[in-house]
């Protein structure tokens, strides 16, 4: 009689390692798992649409400390209904026992971060689409619909199919005014808006970035159209973190493609309108006149982006016909800028602050662009009409780019303007 063993499953990729723990077996890309939501986060944008499917359905949170309701896409309210909107998930939030973090909290994916619910080897479901921005601590982010939250809020659990993986290798060290945002462009440049269409984008290399520069990264991966972004948990920013050996990927693991990023050749980089992937160095952009400087988001809205931007503009002034919005992502950012006048110096530069959450980036308040207006933004889109008028343009870059242009009215580079600066002396 011949005894039959089962063969061992094939390496698996980050993605593959974290739902098998999930789902309770080994999966493997393309299956399909049912798995429970470590946790559900919805923003105020969403919120009341979530709430009248849960209404339809005749369902409540079957975990509710699983839920968390962030006002922060129009915070503070920009309209009465914005305003009625709001009311409502603050309202079902304490009636239910969810969490809830209020106005000014900050920007959804800072405060989950910040607050510890967002860490290695979660699924974090969120309503909105750069809930991949949790990847950056080893966590399975990935925004949903409507829908699909409410469903999840309903049955603590939704159904995935297992992504392919694409390896992303950075080598090599960064150049002086060279952040993780220009890294990001030039990946999302290389693999364009549908290249990684459902796949998850799995980051090697990353070992001595700080949590900030990953959450840029992973941020950005739906730009690329990623269902998550992954960036492996290692080096010393992740020590403080449990780290689990079922979120590494194991050697041998099958990756569907494989990009290399020698970061030594990475420039400031630039995506011009209309796409995220219509990036260019931005030296090349060199000249374009600008209304509006927005330093802030998701994207680049933490202390560190905030320090870039300080550390071009100390002792300088914006140009006379520039707008310079800064909005930290969080208020424990907001706070740590404050103490260590870091906005000082971005105030006596010009700049206008605002309260912590996402203000201008989906063109709903705090900085709309009028027709024709030009806007560099730390933010991570730049489609038609993202930020106000149809015809109104919106150049992504890192804080450094924004704030050089900033200084000067015109898209430029840190390195130029120190230029300028030599020059004039």
């Amino acid at each position: 009689m011949t005894s039959l063993t089962a063969s061992p499953a094939p390496p698996a990729t980050m993605a593959e390692r974290i739902l098998s723990h999930h789902a309770g077996r080994e999966v493997r890309a393309g299956e399909i798992v049912i798995v429970e939501a470590s946790h559900v986060m919805v923003v105020d944008s969403i919120a009341q649409s979530v709430l009248r499917i849960l209404r339809d359905l005749d369902s409540t949170p079957r975990f509710p400390e699983r839920v968390s309701f962030v006002l922060d896409h129009v915070a503070p309210a920009s309209s009465v209904s914005v305003a009625e909107a709001q009311l409502e998930a603050r309202r079902y939030a304490s009636e239910h026992g969810c969490v809830f973090f209020e106005v000014g909290r900050g920007i959804c994916h800072q405060v989950l971060v910040e607050e510890g619910i967002a860490v290695p080897g979660r699924i974090i479901l969120g309503s909105d689409s750069h809930s991949t921005t949790y990847g950056a601590v080893a966590a399975f982010g990935t925004g949903m619909g409507a829908s699909d939250i409410a469903m999840a809020i309903a049955s603590g659990k939704t159904w995935l199919r297992v992504p392919e993986s694409i390896r992303v290798d950075l080598t090599g060290a960064l150049r002086e005014g060279v952040t993780a945002k220009d890294v990001a462009l030039n990946v999302v440049g290389l693999l364009g808006a549908d290249g990684a269409t459902y796949a998850s984008l799995e980051f090697h290399g990353a070992d001595n970035w700080t949590v900030g520069q990953r959450m840029t990264l992973a941020n950005l991966s739906v730009e690329a159209g990623a269902k998550v972004g992954l960036v492996v948990p290692v080096g010393a920013e992740m020590s403080g973190y449990d780290r689990p050996e079922w979120v590494y990927p194991e050697p041998g693991a099958h990756y569907s493609r494989t990009v290399r990023v020698i970061l030594d050749d990475v420039e400031p980089t630039v995506a011009a309108p209309n796409q995220v992937e219509n990036t260019h160095p931005a030296a090349s952009l060199a000249g374009v006149r600008v209304d509006q400087v927005f330093i802030g988001t998701c994207t680049n809205g933490r202390l560190d982006d905030l320090h870039q931007a300080a550390s071009v503009l100390r002792g300088r002034k914006i140009a006379p016909w520039v707008r310079l919005l800064v909005i930290p992502a969080s208020s424990v950012v907001l706070e740590e800028a404050m103490a260590d006048g870091t906005l000082l110096a971005l105030i006596q530069a010009g700049a206008t602050l605002g309260t912590p959450g996402c203000g201008p980036c989906m063109g709903r308040h705090q900085g709309v662009l009028a027709p024709g207006e030009v806007c560099v933004s730390t933010s991570n889109r730049n489609f038609v009409g993202r930020m106000g008028a149809s015809d109104s343009q919106v150049y992504l870059a890192s804080p450094f780019v924004a704030a050089a242009s900033a200084a000067t009215g015109y898209l430029t580079t840190p390195a130029a303007l120190a230029g300028m600066q030599e020059v004039s002396a």
